[in-house]
């Protein structure tokens, strides 16, 4: 039985709200023949599920969508094309799309956005990904501080907003080429910084494997790392541990 079919017999009267509690918990998903949704991830992790959309089509999308968004009144999409956008954008007149990015969003208007993350880019061709990560964590509920074009090519540039840097309950460093701002980070503050690998650079960068190797062997300690181009990553993880930073 769908939760669809569970909350009809609720609201019919043929299921008791105990029953429906029960079968909701043993359930803990949404069949949809291609997808199963994962209706119970909001209660166990505290975020809901998010769409990732590229080779979904665009039925699968808006049905997708539709239910994520009739469930939580807000939903997130990434590594969409704009053309997914146009397909959707007539369904959903509220729906916002972050070409950078490549971000799909509805959210809802009053979110208070709590604590603080810093997101730093070595350089301006690393902030599509930047931007994946701060948006993604602020869909989750947290105040983002952006310090984009800080690399170490010009240390004077971070220095020079350091403080906001080091007040942060979390940094994500994201760079291409070497890697090398991560470690530089690691090295100036004293909470976790989530290091982000990203393609930016030419032939011995390895499409990202070369600034990967780098901030993997870090010798900065605190530095954790993500995947190549992993913004969406890097921004839950820095969202879970502003949480915890909140909390505490």
């Amino acid at each position: 039985m769908t939760v669809q079919e569970i909350l009809e017999q609720v609201s019919s009267k043929a299921l008791s709200v105990e029953e429906a509690q029960r079968l909701l918990a043993e359930t803990g998903y949404e069949e949809m023949g291609y997808a199963k949704l994962d209706t119970d991830r909001k209660r166990r992790t505290g975020f809901a599920e998010v769409v990732y959309c590229s080779g979904k089509t665009e039925e699968q999308l808006l049905n997708i969508f539709s239910r994520i968004y009739g469930e939580e009144g807000e939903v997130l999409g990434t590594r969409a094309t704009f053309a997914q956008y146009e397909a959707l954008r007539p369904h959903f007149p509220e729906l916002n799309y972050m070409e950078n990015a490549r971000i799909l969003k509805m959210e809802k208007p009053d979110k208070e956005h709590i604590g603080n993350i810093a997101v730093c880019t070595a350089g301006t061709a690393d902030i599509p990904v930047a931007e994946e990560a701060a948006l993604t964590a602020e869909f989750f509920g947290t105040k983002v501080t952006r310090v984009y074009d800080v690399g170490v090519s010009g240390i004077h540039r971070l220095l020079s907003r350091l403080e906001e840097v080091q007040s942060a309950n979390c940094v994500v460093a994201v760079a291409g080429m070497e890697g090398a701002m991560a470690s530089v980070l690691g090295g100036l503050v004293r909470n976790p910084v989530i290091a982000v690998p990203t393609s930016v650079g030419y032939g011995a960068s390895l499409n990202g494997l070369s600034a990967l190797l780098t901030m993997i062997n870090s010798c900065a300690n605190g530095v954790a790392v993500v995947n190549i181009d992993n913004g969406y990553g890097a921004g839950y993880l820095a969202a879970q541990i502003n949480r915890l930073a909140v909390r505490r």
